[in-house]
């Protein structure tokens, strides 16, 4: 069967059936791109992305894809090859990991942890740079965890820091032919895997401690995060590779002692804001 043809640009998007994936994909689709939505389990939650994306004048399929198994990468990319013959956006979203102190993490937790972190972002990437022959556009979304030392995240962060740095050399290998690749690195982002992070981890710290030592003072939203990397698949971003863009509202350029652990006459000169329960504050300009 002949590959389809198409005018519009074509993204595949790991995990796009929701949180940050799912805000990308709409976002893609509201600019005129098609994009292949997979999932793990609920065909249901892809089936509406791409309802919504249908309903944006774009148009794309969902394929199931389990990123731990090569072979499942392997069918996700042949399925793209067959019906589109090509592809202009690979955006590495999908992550799972088991949060726990270094001295608990067993073999199978770092074995798991490697296949479906970091193998599954390599062999995508390899995978989606052979079928982009006009040049193209790779993202991985990491967090700060890759930057920053905190309780339980040693698998998942030193997963994310080993990706931005295969964004690196995978920048600098791809771009003769066109090809750039980059990170977004996300601060706490207001989805359920940080939901999950603060109020399922036995002994986890409230998130509110965390809040007020971050400058804005907030969670950061799926859409700032997916706006960031809207921008490096675009046009604008034609000349920026191998960079890791932080979205995270100032939590990695802050150290201790935090200004939210000062007190007056020091504090006052800073904190003139207030945070309400869920994070969300306005500063006082008066």
């Amino acid at each position: 069967m002949a590959p389809e043809t198409s005018t519009r640009p074509l993204a595949l998007i790991t995990g796009a059936s929701r949180g940050i994936g799912k805000v990308l994909a709409l976002k893609l689709a509201a600019r005129g791109v098609d994009v292949v939505v997979t999932y793990k389990k609920n065909a249901d939650l892809a089936d509406e992305t791409l309802r919504e994306i249908r309903a944006l004048g774009a148009d794309g399929i969902t394929v199931q894809l389990d990123v731990e198994q090569p072979e499942s990468i392997e069918a996700l990319f042949a399925t793209v090859t067959e019906k589109y013959g090509k592809l202009d956006m690979f955006i590495a979203s999908a992550a799972a990991s088991a949060f726990k102190p270094v001295a608990e993490l067993k073999l199978h937790h770092l074995d798991r942890n490697y296949a479906t972190n970091i193998r599954s972002f390599v062999l995508g990437a390899q995978a989606a740079a052979a079928i982009m022959p006009d040049g193209g556009r790779i993202v991985a979304i990491t967090s700060y965890g890759s930057l920053r030392a905190f309780p339980t995240y040693a698998s998942l962060g030193a997963a994310k820091a080993a990706n931005e740095a295969y964004v690196k050399f995978m920048a600098t290998e791809f771009g003769p032919r066109g090809i750039t690749v980059n990170a977004v690195n996300g601060g706490l982002i207001d989805t359920d895997s940080l939901d999950y992070f603060y109020n399922s981890v036995p002994g986890m710290a409230p998130i509110e401690t965390v809040l007020e030592k971050i400058p804005l003072q907030r969670k950061g939203t799926a859409d700032e995060v997916a706006d960031a990397v809207d921008f490096l698949l675009s046009e604008k971003a034609g000349y920026i590779t191998g960079q890791t863009l932080s979205v995270d509202g100032g939590l990695t350029v802050v150290a201790p002692p935090f200004w939210a652990d000062t007190t007056s006459p020091l504090r006052e000169a800073v904190l003139r804001s207030t945070v309400d329960g869920d994070g969300s504050g306005a500063a006082d300009v008066s």
